[in-house]
């Protein structure tokens, strides 16, 4: 019988694929859920049994993926993320942002009412990840 395939990843679009350092793959999947409300498609373990290979989830209606980092596979170890922010465009900002740090993110840039008509904000995630957060200010 062949393998189900189905959530292994998204369909089209782009999908940001995250490496997270030191043995934290589940760990992440666990803070996205309680942070972003993210939904698990599709979780496989690495053969150790110590890792995870590959996640697919659904986060505000887009797919991440992420894996644990494998060194032994691009030499390269303890990575450091940096140069990327995954923006999530939301219906509350404060609701979600508070979420977020109570679950257990870093704020870097407050969130606040900014000049482009947005409520939006910075934070960096356990793993090293940063996000933003943002939302149109209601009128009214």
């Amino acid at each position: 019988m062949a393998e189900d395939r189905t959530q292994q990843g998204p369909t089209g679009g782009v999908a940001p694929h995250l490496t997270i350092p030191s043995r934290g793959g589940q760990a992440a999947v666990e803070f996205y859920q309680r942070a972003f409300g993210a939904e698990v498609l599709r979780t496989m373990p690495a053969e150790d049994g110590e890792r995870l290979m590959h996640a697919h989830l659904r986060i505000n209606g887009g797919s991440v993926m992420l894996h644990d980092e494998f060194p032994e596979m691009n030499g390269e170890q303890d990575i450091v993320p940096k140069g990327v922010v995954l923006h999530l465009q939301v219906d509350d900002a404060d609701e979600w942002w508070n979420r977020a740090i109570v679950a257990g993110a870093v704020p870097v840039y407050p969130l606040a009412d900014q000049f482009w008509g947005d409520r939006y904000g910075q934070l960096r995630d356990p793993f090293g990840h940063s996000w933003s957060i943002g939302a149109t200010i209601r009128k009214g």
